[in-house]
């Protein structure tokens, strides 16, 4: 799996989190937290940086607007520490290449 198809797929597990527990939906996503999560995945896959991509928090370069931003750490600061009960390998997975090894190109699924 590559950084940006990861990048993706945690995103959209934290939003999952952060919209059941806020929206009360309970399959998938509400239309504001889907919406969030499509327009963060249409900037990850336009990254300047491509594979060599960061963590958005760490980035150098603001690809999307100051509310996205707001909005996407808001749900990042509620989902990140309540994906240990709920995917624990994927949130010991992200908290590894977050801070140990923040340029990672591959990551086995």
């Amino acid at each position: 799996m590559n950084r940006i198809e990861y990048e993706k797929r945690v995103v959209r597990t934290m939003i999952g989190i952060y919209c059941k527990a806020h929206h009360k939906f309970r399959d998938g996503l509400c239309e504001e937290c889907e919406e969030l999560a499509t327009y963060y995945e249409r900037r990850v896959e336009r990254c300047p940086l491509g594979e060599n991509k960061l963590s958005c928090k760490i980035c150098k370069i603001h690809c999307s607007e100051q509310m996205h931003r707001e909005k996407i750490r808001q749900v990042m600061r509620f989902a990140g520490p309540r994906m240990i009960f709920s995917h624990p390998l994927m949130a010991l997975r992200h908290l590894y290449y977050e801070k140990l090894r923040p340029n990672f190109k591959k990551i086995k699924p």
